[in-house]
């Protein structure tokens, strides 16, 4: 895979570089600037070597059209804050005032695009569509830099085709994401632990079932655990339930026995009878064993004992990798459990990684710092398919 290293002298050079700033954001407040934080050491690099930055990124779903809910205002505020320069917001994504913008910049300047999501080629399924966008791209600029890992696993404009058109390379967080992956899947220490959580059971599948062939313990909470639980014969009351991935699941601990692999699944459970998302709210929170859980109750949360059980095998591990918290860390009530986990991990003198999504947003709510961890990933869906074995097209459009 080439990476910045390769483009030569850009002294002068206008440097399209696409980064991935789809940070959460209350109003106009940006509540975790870990993404934008994690992009600087290649934007520091390509200002000391006198190129002329042009980011790109996105923010939300807008679908294609222009809506200033998810304008990139707040990015270039906090961006200009973290450079220690001013950062000029371009009023469109290709248009005469990015051109402009474009136009005005110095050496060691950064300008930043408006949301390309605005433009509806962007995320087009049409190659023609998305190849003439990424031509307006392309003439913005002389080389391109990929450093959102966390759109590396999609094949749109302003991440593949504009790659095609212009000399490319990967930045330094991209390259740093393709370092760990790969220490992952090929040569992690061992003894080697996977956490998995989140809700979703079959968002996880092709995963369990890649890494059942190179994790030495799975282990699964969250959501997703009832569905295992279900499997192996337990009633789960309200939990959450896929229940036409039951017999996968089964099948799935059935082949981790016969290879000598060990999924830990709960032992014990929080449950409540209801749970307000929206208002982080829920009913009465007690503890059962999960051959216990009422029929009228959910899970939840792991439970204490189980948090013990997962806590020894983080702790005995030489490489762990985390994806998916451990309950609705939202709540407080319903947090335990990925408070747990990222404490057995932040204490491990494992090789840790926590794979981006809600699980690094769960361990900066709860008060870590990305210091505790070997790694913290900044895409939590590239990650996952990474881990899948699945070709990223943003990542192969970059390789020599």
């Amino acid at each position: 895979m080439k990476s910045i290293t390769d483009l030569g002298n850009l002294q002068g050079k206008r440097v399209l570089i696409r980064c991935d700033f789809n940070v959460p954001l209350d109003g106009d407040i940006i509540t975790d600037d870990g993404r934008i934080r994690a992009a600087l050491p290649t934007l520091d690099q390509l200002r000391a070597q006198g190129a002329k930055v042009v980011v790109m990124a996105h923010l939300g779903r807008p679908k294609g059209e222009v809506n200033p809910k998810y304008s990139l205002a707040p990015v270039a505020k906090r961006l200009g804050e973290l450079l220690g320069t001013q950062v000029q917001l371009a009023a469109d994504v290709v248009g005469p005032s990015a051109q402009a913008t474009v136009a005005a910049l110095p050496d060691g300047g950064v300008a930043l695009l408006e949301n390309v999501r605005f433009e509806p080629a962007e995320e087009s399924k049409d190659d023609a569509e998305r190849g003439a966008l990424a031509a307006k791209y392309a003439a913005l600029a002389d080389v391109f830099v990929s450093d959102g890992f966390g759109v590396v696993h999609r094949k749109q404009a302003s991440v593949y085709d504009v790659a095609k058109l212009l000399p490319s390379g990967a930045g330094f967080l991209v390259a740093k994401e393709v370092d760990v992956l790969k220490r992952l899947t090929q040569t992690p220490d061992r003894p080697y632990t996977v956490v998995l959580g989140g809700a979703k059971v079959a968002d996880k599948l092709a995963v369990i079932d890649n890494l059942l062939k190179v994790a030495d313990t799975l282990i699964v909470g969250g959501g997703m655990a009832y569905t295992f639980l279900k499997a192996q014969g337990y009633e789960v009351g309200q939990s959450l339930l896929d229940t036409e991935k039951i017999e996968v699941c089964a099948a799935y601990l059935a082949q981790a026995k016969a290879a000598g692999k060990t999924i830990l699944l709960p032992i014990d459970t929080r449950i409540a009878a209801s749970i307000d998302f929206a208002g982080r709210t829920a009913s009465e929170v007690t503890v059962v064993g999960v051959d216990a859980i009422p029929a009228d109750q959910q899970g939840a949360d792991i439970g204490p004992a189980t948090e013990a059980l997962f806590a020894d095998a983080i702790k005995s591990a030489a490489t762990v990798f985390w994806n998916g918290p451990m309950g609705v860390f939202e709540i407080e009530s319903l947090a335990q459990g990925t408070l747990a986990i990222a404490k057995a991990l932040a204490e491990s003198s494992a090789f840790s990684v926590v794979g981006g999504g809600d699980s690094a947003a769960a361990v900066r709510q709860l008060g870590f710092a990305d210091s505790q961890f070997g790694h913290i990933s900044t895409g939590g869906g590239a990650s996952l398919e990474y881990l899948e074995g699945k070709e990223l097209p943003g990542l192969a459009v970059l390789e020599d």
